[in-house]
């Protein structure tokens, strides 16, 4: 079922190109991205054409804090597909609370056990490839900063995806994720859509400043750097020039 919410996680999963061992993880509720992410990804997996992921996800579905779910179902963002789904269990949203809280974290987690890192492979990087993907999204989920300053730049985009799905992630790191030279443009694109991290100037001007961001992000996030960030990308033979030349040009206008 079609839970009605959109994000690069949940994508790879509405198109069928998950394996059937992470879908069974995300069923068990341990895959537990933030609680809007996990609750989407029950939905969708609650008619899986696995008896055993579809079998698990109503376990897990049973298992939910219904006080939690209701209040979660109050939020002016929950799609309405979620609440019909819900309804359709018996769970109906709760009557306008005062407060709502943010649902950053998952409203079920079954992991008790994360796979052992291997160690470092040299003094920037963790030899984490060696992991199975199922192992490396445990981490992305689950891990230490460090883990994720790694997966992020995993060759398998569904891993790097559960990165910026993870409760654990904060604001910091994701700005750290814009001053990487090797991420990947995917990655860049779903740091520029997500409005409550664009909010924060230091994740904005990493944007802008990097070369590998989409231009159609870019473009529109130049207007909003401060005039000592636009002079120096005015004059940065890495950015594109497309957007070295407006930000020169959005300098002189401002002399006039």
């Amino acid at each position: 079922m079609d839970p009605g919410f959109r994000s690069p996680l949940i994508d790879f999963f509405r198109r069928g190109e998950v394996a059937r061992d992470v879908r069974l993880l995300a069923a068990q509720g341990a895959l537990a991205p933030r609680a809007q992410e996990q609750l989407a990804l029950l939905v969708l997996l609650s008619d899986d054409p696995d008896p055993e992921v579809a079998r698990e996800t109503a376990r897990t579905l049973d298992a939910l804090p219904v006080d939690a779910v209701r209040l979660f179902l109050a939020r002016a963002e929950t799609p309405p597909e979620m609440r019909t789904f819900f309804a359709g269990r018996g769970i109906e949203a709760a009557d306008a609370p005062a407060a709502i809280p943010e649902f950053g974290e998952p409203l079920l987690d079954t992991l008790s056990e994360l796979p052992e890192d291997p160690g470092p492979a040299d003094p920037e990087h963790t030899l984490l490839s060696s992991l199975s993907v199922l192992e490396r999204m445990k981490l992305a989920m689950k891990g230490t900063r460090e883990q994720r300053a790694a997966l992020i730049r995993d060759s398998n985009k569904l891993v790097a995806a559960a990165v910026l799905s993870s409760p654990k992630l904060n604001e910091s790191e994701v700005e750290a994720f814009t001053k990487m030279g090797n991420v990947s443009e995917d990655v860049l694109r779903v740091i520029g859509q997500n409005r409550g991290w664009v909010k924060n100037y230091g994740i904005m001007a990493g944007l802008c400043r990097h070369p590998k961001t989409p231009p159609a992000i870019s473009m529109q996030l130049v207007h909003r750097l401060n005039e000592k960030d636009l002079k120096a990308l005015s004059i940065d033979r890495n950015a594109k020039e497309g957007l070295r030349l407006l930000a020169k040009k959005i300098v002189s206008k401002g002399k006039l």
